[in-house]
Parts: C-alpha cells; sequence; structure tokens
C-alpha cells in the first residue's frame, strides 16, 4: 500500500508545475530551500511552504514562484548586462526598473499572478520599513522609481506600506523623470528598448555619472553588430574567422555578468535593499576589495575609531529575543534541514573527543610506601606475609582547564545554508568539547537595525555632527554561555534560523566583546575562534566615515589579541579570504567544508602549547570602546595608544 502525499508535497508539484508553466520552460528545475528564493541558470530555489497553505506565508511562496518563472521568460541577462550602469545607485535603480518590467508583463496577463507578485511586494515593503523612514536621505530612490514604474506599467498604486514615501518624492521624480517614465509603457516586451529608457531615466536622476557621456552606446553597439554580421557574410574565410571568435566573447561576457548581477537581482526582491551594498558584494568572495567601492581610501592619517553612542547597544541572549515555543520550532526545522551534515560533521567530532582523551589520560605511579592501596599486588602480602604492602598514585594530568569561545558572524550575507551549517556545526562542537570537561560558549553578532537604526536617528536629532565615528545600534546574542549545559542551550542555536535577525556586520567591537568576556573566565587556557564570511560592513557608519573605517578598526583589534593576549585566536572565513586579517586562519570555498576546519583548527590548537602575556596587557584589552562625548583616552582608542 503506497503511502498518501501530504498536502505539502502536493502543493510543491503543483507549484513547480505551474512554475516551469508560466517559464514556458518545461525542464526548469524547482527546488525547495532555506536557500530562496534564488535563480541560477534553469534552476529556481523557493523557501520551504508553511505547514498551513492556507495563509497569506504560501500566497508569498507562489508570488516568489511567479518573480523566477516571469525572469527566466521575459529576461535576458547579456541584454540586462549590456546596458548596466557602473554606479552602484544607477545600477539599483536600472535593476528596480527591470525587475518592474518583468513582473507587470505577468500582472498585465494574469490575475492570480497579479495578486501574488502583490503579496511579496507588500512584505517586502513592510520588512524593508518604507512606512517610517527618519532620514529622507536614506529612501531607497531604487524602490521608489520601481513603485512608480509599476504604477504607470499596470495601473496598480503604491502599496500601503510605501504609499506616504513614494507620493513625498513623486514631484521632485516627475520633474526629473517624469517624461522617460510614461516612454516605458510603450517597451514592456521589449527589452533592450527598456534598458535604453532606463538609462535615461538613470541620467534624469543625475545617479549614474557614467552614462552621461555615451547617450547613444546601445545605437552604436547595434550598429557595430550589424556591421560585424554584414562583413562575416562577405567572405566564407572571414567568418570562419571572426565568429567563433565573437562566439567565444559574447559567453564569456554573458558569464561574468551572470556571476555579478542575476542572483543578487531576484535576492533583492526577498531580502532587504539596504543589503545590497554589504551581503551581496561580500558573497561573491572578493576579499581585496573595500567593504564600500563607492567609498574610496583618501589616503589621509585615519582618525581614531569611536562611537556615537552606545545607548542603543544590547547583549541578549537567545530566550530574550524568541519565545521558547518559536525557538523549538526554529531547532526542529535546522535538524531537519541538516539531519545528513550532522552525522558527516558528528563522526569528525568524535575524532576530535579521542584526541582530546588521549591528552587527558591519566597514569600511576606504582610501588609507593602511600597512597592507595594497589589491590593487583595482594598476591605478593598472601605468597610472603613478611611481604610489605604496596601503593600506587595517579598523577595529575597536564591538559590544561580550557574555554572555547565560538563567535559566529550573524550578518545578512550568512543567510541560508551558510547560517544552518555554522549553527550546526557550533552544536556539535559544544556538545564533543563539553564531553571532554572544555566548556563552550557560542556567540553571535550583528546590527538591531538597517541602516543605522536609532543611533542615527540621534545623530539627526543633534544636527548630524561631523566623524560620528561607528553609527548603528549593536546586537550581541548569547546563545550558549561557557557554564550553561549543552542540553538547555541547544534550542537557543534555531534563533540564527529566525527570519528578520541576520543584518549588518560590525566585527571589531564584536570580537573586542568576545574577547573581554574571556579575559573574565577563571580557566587557564582561552580560545576564540571566529566564524565569518566577509568583511566588516555597515551602511550608515561606512556613509559617512572613509570605506575602511571598519576594516582598519578590525585590523587593530586582532592586532592587539594576537600579540599582547592570551587569548590564542583562530578565524574561517567562508568563501572569504580571512587570512589577509588574522596571522591562523583557513578560508572555505564551500560551506559543506565547515565542521572539518573547525574540528582540524582546534584539534592542532589544543596540541600546542598556549603562550602568555603581562597582567598590563590583559587589563588594556578589557577596556571598552569609547562612546559619544567620552574622555579622549578611554575604550578602544586607549587600548590601541597604549599596546602600539
Amino acid at each position: 500500500m503506497t503511502q498518501k502525499e501530504s498536502p505539502t508535497e502536493v502543493f510543491k508539484r503543483a507549484l513547480a508545475h505551474a512554475a516551469r508553466s508560466l517559464a514556458e520552460q518545461p525542464d526548469l528545475e524547482v527546488v525547495f530551500s532555506g536557500d530562496g528564493p534564488s535563480l541560477s541558470g534553469h534552476r529556481a530555489v523557493l523557501p520551504h511552504p508553511p505547514r498551513e497553505l492556507s495563509g497569506p506565508e504560501t500566497t508569498r511562496i507562489r508570488g516568489l514562484a511567479d518573480q523566477l518563472a516571469l525572469r527566466v521568460a521575459h529576461h535576458d541577462e547579456s541584454t540586462h548586462g549590456r546596458s548596466r550602469p557602473k554606479s552602484i545607485e544607477g545600477a539599483q535603480i536600472y535593476d528596480a526598473l527591470e525587475q518592474a518590467r518583468i513582473e507587470a508583463i505577468g500582472a498585465n496577463a494574469l490575475g492570480g499572478v497579479r495578486e501574488n507578485l502583490a503579496v511579496v511586494l507588500e512584505h517586502n515593503m513592510a520588512r524593508k520599513g518604507l512606512d517610517h523612514l527618519v532620514d529622507p536621505a536614506a529612501a531607497p530612490m531604487a524602490d521608489i522609481l520601481a513603485l512608480m514604474a509599476r504604477e504607470r506599467l499596470t495601473g496598480q498604486p503604491p502599496p500601503p506600506a510605501a504609499k506616504a514615501l513614494v507620493d513625498a518624492f513623486r514631484e521632485t521624480v516627475e520633474a526629473k523623470a517624469g517624461p522617460d517614465l510614461d516612454r516605458l509603457t510603450g517597451s514592456i516586451e521589449d527589452q533592450k528598448a527598456f534598458a535604453r529608457i532606463a538609462r535615461a531615466i538613470v541620467r534624469d536622476m543625475e545617479l549614474g555619472d557614467d552614462l552621461s557621456d555615451a547617450p547613444d552606446q546601445d545605437v552604436q553597439e547595434e550598429e557595430s553588430q550589424d556591421g560585424e554580421a554584414e562583413a562575416s557574410n562577405e567572405g566564407e574565410g572571414e567568418g570562419e574567422d571572426q565568429s567563433p571568435q565573437s562566439a567565444t566573447l559574447d559567453d564569456s561576457e554573458k558569464t561574468h555578468r551572470e556571476s555579478e548581477s542575476s542572483e543578487s537581482t531576484m535576492t533583492e526582491v526577498e531580502e532587504d535593499e539596504n543589503a545590497e551594498p554589504s551581503d551581496e558584494e561580500l558573497e561573491t568572495g572578493e576579499g581585496d576589495r573595500p567593504a564600500r567601492p563607492d567609498l574610496k581610501d583618501s589616503g589621509r592619517p585615519e582618525p581614531a575609531y569611536k562611537v556615537y553612542t552606545t545607548l542603543h547597544d544590547e547583549v541578549v541572549s537567545a530566550e530574550e529575543l524568541c519565545d521558547g515555543e518559536e525557538l523549538t520550532r526554529l531547532r526542529a526545522y535546522l535538524d531537519q534541514q541538516l539531519a545528513h551534515l550532522s552525522n558527516v560533521v558528528g563522526r569528525l567530532a568524535n575524532r576530535l573527543q579521542r584526541r582530546l582523551l588521549a591528552q587527558q589520560n591519566r597514569s600511576w605511579t606504582f610501588d609507593l610506601e602511600e597512597g592507595i592501596l594497589d589491590v593487583a599486588r595482594l598476591t605478593r602480602v598472601v605468597v610472603d606475609p613478611t611481604a610489605p604492602l604496596s601503593f600506587k598514585e595517579e598523577e595529575d594530568t597536564e591538559f590544561r582547564d580550557t574555554v572555547v569561545t565560538l563567535l559566529i558572524d550573524n550578518s545578512g550575507s550568512m543567510r541560508g545554508r551558510p547560517i544552518m551549517v555554522a549553527a550546526v556545526c557550533a552544536d556539535i562542537l559544544a556538545r564533543t568539547l563539553e564531553r571532554c570537561a572544555v566548556k563552550v560558549e557560542i556567540l553571535g553578532f550583528t546590527t538591531r537595525a538597517w541602516k543605522g537604526g536609532s543611533s542615527r536617528d540621534d545623530w539627526l536629532k543633534n544636527g548630524k555632527p561631523p566623524s560620528p565615528g561607528r553609527l548603528n545600534d549593536l546586537r550581541h546574542i548569547i546563545y550558549k554561555s561557557a557554564d550553561a549545559p549543552w542540553r538547555r542551550a541547544r534550542k537557543n542555536l534555531g534563533l540564527m534560523m529566525r527570519e528578520g535577525l541576520l543584518k549588518e556586520n560590525i566585527d571589531g567591537e564584536a570580537l573586542m566583546w568576545a574577547h573581554q568576556r574571556l579575559i573574565g573566565r577563571p580557566e587557564q587556557r582561552r580560545i576564540l575562534m571566529v566564524i565569518s564570511d566577509g568583511a566588516p560592513v555597515d551602511d550608515s557608519t561606512l556613509s559617512v566615515n572613509s570605506g575602511h573605517y571598519l576594516e582598519r578598526h578590525l585590523r587593530k583589534v586582532i592586532g592587539e589579541i594576537e600579540s599582547k593576549s592570551p587569548v590564542e585566536l583562530i578565524a574561517i572565513g567562508i568563501g572569504h579570504d580571512v587570512t589577509r586579517y588574522y596571522r591562523r586562519a583557513v578560508t572555505i570555498v564551500d560551506v559543506e567544508q565547515l565542521g572539518g576546519a573547525m574540528t582540524e583548527q582546534l584539534a592542532a590548537l589544543f596540541e600546542e602549547e598556549p603562550r602568555a602575556v603581562t597582567k598590563a596587557a590583559i587589563d588594556l584589552l578589557k577596556s571598552p570602546p569609547a562612546a559619544h562625548g567620552g574622555p579622549p583616552k578611554t575604550g578602544a582608542r586607549r587600548v590601541r595608544e597604549a599596546l602600539t
């Protein structure tokens, strides 16, 4: 007797068939994963549907499937990439207008698709908090222009969450780009013509300086291509020489542009707009570029790192951010997604456990005059009553009392599989090390808000004083304290799966926080392992400081810890070269390698002797970062100046 399919499986199959039909691609592969939504070639990844299929979340997933299918059917990446502006803001507007065109085609053709896409749009606008923006300069112009284009292409007004924002900018946008926005309706089916108008809109808004010198670039490219085609037909030998080269160039160009913008454009449909300059750039793994490509290093001396205000920073436990029932549900979801990985990491952890226990094996000294009676040698007394009793004594182990802190990057670029794997590896290592009498602390770091939150609001209310320093609200999370048993903290790691938790990352202060907690521990040996997938990025801070502001602070903190502190520092980079920051580090390309990298690095470290450090250096490293208005020689600045 065959087992009856669950409603969720029926829904998945039906959604996959509908997506293939809408995309007009029978071979479109539709899969469901925690990594979704994303599109790579003919493979569409969608989030898992909820258990209750009658709620709004189900409609949202339908809308996400419609977005991906429409993109497959009506979007050519090479055409899109050929006209894409080079400036960041210009590229964002250009991409958003193209997404509006793709969705408008489906919305105008099918009422059901129209409703599904509207639900996705409302969800995204609400998540971005567009209904309560404080700083007009932080308004996402790409979203505003896309909504105004959607209004013209489909006749649908902006969603309630963004209506006030669009109305506030409507007069300005209409004055600059109104005529070109009107022209979009006549080219909705022609991507090349639409792209040309989108470039004009970027130029109208004065956000694409690279377009001003070549307004007719598309026309020139078309003429050039036509001329090449005619030349290739003039002679058979000439055609044979030119055609393969042209095809090679096209393929290379298409591959390059797909790697840069294909997935990022679809990801921005689901993720927050202001994650674009941080998360998506970091996902590429290009470790040599600055955190913000649009902000150049002036070469002038960098001002000392400081914090505008610490009033809105928080250090919270996982239980404070989520109720117990939801933590249990998220933990179950985490276990379900990575059941096979748990087995692999479990084997690696067992190997680590054997190596650690081998270092803790105790030895005995026999034939002593006092100590514990050696019962194995009592036969001597039975055979010869005059023989003395034999005693033994257990020798002390040389294995040092140890504590390990796992500091996990909780930034937006860790969404999906990276954060899942990191959570499971941390969980299994914590359980393994606890068996070996090694205490483990699991910490996470992110920010409370996108684009600054309350800290930026305070800065704006105070008249935007220059050089404010760090301008966002920190959120440091304690998933498991060193003294908490693993069984009690296990479900806390499920919090990493919670939607909306992962935002921006300020690594330097997170490292100081984790280090300060370790310094206060009584254990003889202290190990700090950092797991990250990119350089520190906080859009609000970098918008008012140099592009290297956070990165330089991170380098300084790392240098202080590695040279002055008894804490032994290890780093693991996921697709990001952390060896340029940390002395002891390893970079992995595939997130599946994380478990092996963590166990091998810890095992190698346990086999080494810990280094010593002076008490003065420890006291200095425990100093907190300076806050706005504090004395000039306190906090992080005092640490750097005293230790260099």
